[in-house]
């Protein structure tokens, strides 16, 4: 999964309800373009460059630090649009104009570009001072990619003399709506191509969370299975067996001081379900036999999600991420791992199970299809 791109926007406000706009336009973004890391305290700051005549009142001016998979010009877009969702109207005119909301990309990664729409870093951040203290707050040591000189040390030799005043309200970041405290092991499980490993990835870089993901890849009979299923199926189903006890026994032996909780792909009960339906009954009563010896002491996760897809999203999915050994995938290999999955959970009494239907939802494309699955996995938990 790629890496998200580091943006700082700065945020400002001197129409109507200030703090609202504020807080709103944080809400859109993070329901929008990407996750929340730090927000700055909110200043209070005069109105520059506009004719006295007018007596603007004062704007409020914060600065947030977000992580996003979108395009620059693809943020910059999608900032204009909630300017334009929370009631700001641009004007032709070169002058300046009281605002609901004003939205500015300061950084994009350590990126120099310029587009049509987006140009970073801002040309005129260096020069002002209701835009360098609060991204002073949150990120004093970033480096300038044209200048090469840090934020303090920009706002240490700004020459903007106006005035700016913290004030005692702070902004709430959106993520802590998201509760997963007093999980410590969360384990995601899905058909072949329902996105668990992208949820997993995606759960664990925004909750800082330690990642478990299996190892089929590495799998030298998995190819062998697809091509000649009859032959492979009990010597893929123990070499899985075997390495997915060893990873797990290691992963969840090994505390991670520096997470606060850890979240896989798999489970280790999907070697029972997958091997049900791939082996005769006379060795899945061994095979059976085998895992129960050596799982008997395995943590079980705390919260067990299963991303239910129907086949035909199932398909789409596999075609899209292109393995050539799953490209030959039945529907009914895949709807009868659906049914071994919904068999073995719905008389299940030792997990802690939530079956979320995420046939008409796009995790991976759309963020507010993303947001919804995290709604639904903390539904019920104390912010």
């Amino acid at each position: 999964m790629d890496h998200p791109h580091k943006v700082y926007i700065a945020l400002g406000s001197n129409k109507g309800d200030r703090l609202k706009h504020l807080q709103d336009a944080i809400d859109l973004i993070f329901k929008k373009i990407g996750k929340i890391n730090s927000i700055s305290r909110v200043y209070n700051t005069p109105a520059l460059g506009f004719d006295e005549s007018t007596a603007p009142d004062d704007f409020l001016n914060s600065c947030i630090f977000i992580e996003t998979y979108c395009s620059a010009d693809d943020v910059m877009q999608k900032l204009l649009d909630i300017e334009t969702e929370l009631g700001r109207t641009r004007h032709s005119n070169t002058g300046f104009e009281s605002r609901t909301i004003d939205l500015d990309v300061l950084f994009y990664d350590d990126s120099v570009m310029a587009s049509p729409l987006i140009t970073t870093p801002h040309p005129q951040l260096h020069k002002r001072k209701f835009v360098l203290q609060p991204l002073h707050d949150i990120a004093p040591k970033m480096m300038h990619p044209t200048f090469g000189t840090s934020v303090s040390q920009l706002l240490e030799v700004c020459e903007d003399d106006s005035a700016i005043e913290p004030i005692n309200i702070w902004l709430k970041n959106p993520m802590k709506q998201y509760n997963f405290g007093g999980y410590n092991y969360i384990a995601i499980e899905g058909n072949i191509g329902a996105g668990k490993t992208s949820l997993a990835h995606q759960i664990s870089s925004d909750f800082n969370a330690k990642l478990i993901l299996e190892r089929f890849a590495d799998n030298p009979f998995l190819p062998k299975f697809y091509e000649e299923p009859q032959r492979y199926a009990f010597t893929l189903e123990m070499s899985f067996l075997a390495d997915r006890y060893q990873q797990i026994s290691d992963d969840l032996s090994q505390l991670d001081l520096f997470k606060d909780f850890m979240v896989s792909d798999y489970d280790i009960y999907k070697s029972l379900i997958f091997s049900k339906i791939t082996l005769p009954e006379d060795e899945f009563r061994l095979y059976r036999k085998l895992f129960y010896l050596m799982y008997k002491d395995i943590a079980k996760p705390d919260l067990y999600v299963y991303l239910y897809q129907n086949t035909e999203r199932l398909q789409t999915n596999i075609k899209k991420r292109g393995r050539d050994y799953e490209q030959n995938i039945q529907n009914d290999y895949l709807e009868k791992i659906n049914a071994g999955y919904l068999e073995f959970l719905k008389n299940q009494t030792e997990l802690n199970v939530k079956i979320i239907d995420i046939s008409n939802h796009d995790f991976v494309e759309n963020r507010e299809d993303y947001l919804w699955i995290l709604g639904e996995i903390c539904e019920g938990r104390e912010a």
